[in-house]
């Protein structure tokens, strides 16, 4: 039972005050057996429910843990999914959906409303799988998002020609790996925060994405934030709550200026 339900019948009365404590003290978390205990009240804290991790998972637990948060919540994000386990998790739910580059695997509402605008850049079409991760989980979390892949410096003309469309965005995920110079690049051209990715992706200096790593955080242009190696992931989920700051505040300045123009008339 969510916690509105609980409110609900101890408005009506159906629950008295003690027994509708007893069983909030139960929401935080749920048990599954002696391998997960799931955040059942994420979604109230942060405005996120809880994500499954798939890679290294048991199948059975993977399953298990899916099922579970699909009859919490409606829907379910996992991440680093295999072909395997996605064939696993078909067996019960048919109309589950995979993504072998990004390795997203979900089951979500069809008539979603994406909102804002997220714009994912990548150097390389190499670094498209880690991309592809933060765009699909800024997706299933209800922003809109406009891809914008190989536009390295190396031929820095591509991302030139594409600025219009990164200056409408509320965030930029710069996503790169070899020496990472694009969230730079990008960091110095707009006026929205830039999201850097640093990727494994590079000859034996990149030190598996180190050097890209190290590049981000010594980037001398301002408003760029950092997340881990390949971590697409963390970047669309940061995006995300970018992105809805964003629209937020645009929608206040829109019932502002509507209020403007009613004490005019």
């Amino acid at each position: 039972m969510d916690t509105r339900s609980i409110l609900q019948q101890l408005a009506s009365g159906d629950l008295s005050v003690d027994e509708a404590l007893l069983r909030l003290k139960q929401q935080p978390f749920e048990e599954l057996g002696d391998y997960a205990k799931l955040d059942m009240h994420r979604e109230m804290r942060s405005g996120f429910p809880e994500v499954i991790f798939c890679e290294r998972k048991a199948d059975e637990h993977l399953v298990s843990i899916f099922k579970r948060l699909y009859e919490a919540n409606g829907e379910v994000l996992g991440t680093r999914a295999s072909e395997h386990q996605y064939e696993c998790i078909r067996e019960q739910f048919p109309k589950v959906e995979y993504d072998p580059v990004s390795r997203i695997i979900c089951l979500e509402e069809k008539e979603k409303k994406h909102v804002g605008c997220i714009a994912v850049c990548t150097a390389g079409t190499a670094d498209i799988a880690v991309a592809e991760e933060a765009a699909r989980t800024a997706e299933f979390f209800g922003s809109r998002v406009e891809r914008i892949y190989d536009v390295g410096v190396a031929g820095i003309h591509r991302l030139l020609a594409n600025m219009d469309t990164i200056h409408q965005a509320n965030c930029v995920i710069a996503v790169a790996g070899m020496e990472g110079a694009l969230a730079s690049v990008i960091g110095g051209l707009v006026d929205k925060p830039v999201i850097g990715v640093p990727t494994s992706v590079g000859y034996g200096a990149n030190f598996g994405g180190i050097s890209p790593l190290l590049t981000m955080l010594n980037s001398c242009a301002n408003g760029i934030g950092v997340v881990n190696i390949d971590n697409g992931y963390g970047a669309g989920y940061l995006a995300t709550q970018i992105n809805r700051m964003g629209v937020h505040f645009m929608e206040e300045r829109q019932d502002q200026a509507t209020d403007v123009k009613s004490k005019q008339s």
